[in-house]
């Protein structure tokens, strides 16, 4: 019994010894995937207490203080609810600590990147903390994140715009350098000594150029048909699911068909001679507006009658449940990361314009991060914003936009509010690109 006693704690000392060794090894080139490790470990306690904690909450009297217990749905919402507004103040915090830093040489940017059992300790004291919250501050806290909720959505717009528009300007910017190369092997045929051999290796650089440049144009074009293939395929089976025949369904008819229209009306903006735009960002933003089409058709209730989905949805089992969840990790998860690394959208005031990647490849970035005063590059408030934002859209998610009532609060974002908020934040992403489109031809004087 003293040995196995004795085993035990020699493997606690040495897995507590592990934690912070690893906690201690975070640094700069790895801050960012910490957080979001951290902001994963939030999600995955929030499911789990969803799913185990509503009789603990039920026997907590300042919790359950009602004349009469509420259903087991409403303990599985308040837990989500508290852990998702720990995650929210602890982040809210780092973005308010973190705001106005410049550059690396400011004591707060090793916070930022630093202090990780400090930060790990006072996540978990928050999060603890939620659970002595009166239930009228949860109760507010619920009613703000479905409008923190629809900013986190908008976020997520403005970075795609971002990325298709920089992903069409890199392969255009690439075309005119395969001239600017011609041209030069031009130049260099006719002014060199050696003139035959040159124009011989001009001729194969020129060749080579010229493959890449028709390969680029064949990709933009394949990608683009491919978009519009798969856009229009996916309203076809958008039109079998949610119009069944013998429903009158006027409602999923609008917005289904208001859709095809808008990804017409991004063709035509983007070809106009005037704009001289590109298919690729067109086909791109066409597609995500199908799938946020179909994103808040699918949330509608499952008795809605005009629900094709709903038949397959009653014998969702807990794999489809988890599968579901870790979806929507990576996305949240991928829009924080994205957001922290665009340097064009989110960058401190006197960062470089240029993007850097998550980690660093080489020894050089790493000893870059050692010069004195060097401005940082991204904005660390805006980052743990970003986060806080997150919070609060996966806690409408894990709770039904708070529609937990029935069958409709034990599946993940189901609900009437969900649909509306997906709709509006297809048209705003429809009145972004429209608008990134047409305002250089606007304001000519302005920079975009």
């Amino acid at each position: 019994m003293w040995a196995a006693s004795c085993l035990a704690s020699c493997c606690a000392a040495c897995a507590c010894e592990a934690c912070r060794t690893a906690v201690g090894s975070i640094g700069r080139r790895s801050a960012r995937i910490a957080y979001c490790g951290l902001f994963a470990l939030s999600l995955l306690a929030s499911w789990v207490l969803r799913e185990v904690a509503a009789p603990l909450l039920q026997s907590i009297p300042w919790i359950n203080h009602f004349s009469k217990t509420p259903d087991r749905e409403w303990f599985e919402t308040d837990a989500v609810l508290r852990v998702s507004l720990g995650n929210f103040l602890f982040f809210t915090i780092l973005a308010v600590i973190m705001a106005g830093i410049k550059d690396q040489k400011d004591p707060r940017d090793k916070v930022h990147h630093g202090g990780w059992m400090a930060k790990i300790f006072c996540w978990v004291v928050i999060v603890f903390l939620m659970f002595f919250v009166p239930n009228g501050v949860v109760s507010f806290y619920e009613s703000i994140s479905k409008f923190g909720s629809g900013l986190f959505l908008l976020v997520q717009v403005v970075l795609l715009l971002d990325f298709v528009h920089g992903w069409n300007e890199n392969w255009v910017a690439k075309d005119e350098q395969f001239w600017s190369v011609v041209s030069l092997c031009t130049y260099f045929s006719w002014d060199s000594i050696s003139m035959y051999r040159v124009i011989f290796c001009s001729l194969k650089i020129c060749s080579y150029l010229f493959h890449l440049h028709h390969c680029r144009y064949m990709a933009l074009l394949v990608v683009s048909v491919v978009c519009y293939i798969a856009t229009f395929s996916f309203s076809g089976l958008l039109f079998h699911w949610f119009t069944p025949s013998g429903q009158d369904c006027g409602l999923n008819m609008f917005f289904i068909v208001s859709t095809l229209i808008l990804v017409f009306l991004f063709a035509i903006v983007a070809l106009h001679p005037k704009i001289n735009g590109s298919l690729l960002p067109a086909s791109v933003i066409g597609l995500y507006c199908t799938y946020l089409c179909y994103s808040g058709l699918s949330s509608e209730p499952r008795d809605y009658e005009c629900n094709g989905l709903h038949n397959h949805s009653k014998a969702m089992s807990t794999s489809s449940l988890t599968l579901g969840l870790c979806t929507t990790i990576l996305s949240v998860v991928y829009s924080a990361v994205r957001a922290g690394s665009s340097a064009t959208v989110l960058s401190a005031p006197d960062s470089p314009r240029a993007d850097k990647p998550l980690l660093p490849f080489s020894k050089a970035d790493e000893e870059d991060t050692k010069e004195v005063a060097k401005p940082v590059a991204y904005s660390y408030s805006f980052f743990h914003l970003i986060f806080s934002l997150a919070s609060m859209y996966s806690a409408m998610l894990l709770t039904g936009w708070s529609t937990s009532v029935g069958e409709s609060g034990k599946l993940v974002d189901v609900g009437w509010p969900s649909v509306y908020v997906r709709m509006a934040t297809q048209w705003a992403t429809a009145g972004l690109f429209i608008w990134s489109l047409v305002a250089p031809l606007l304001f000519p004087d302005r920079e975009f």
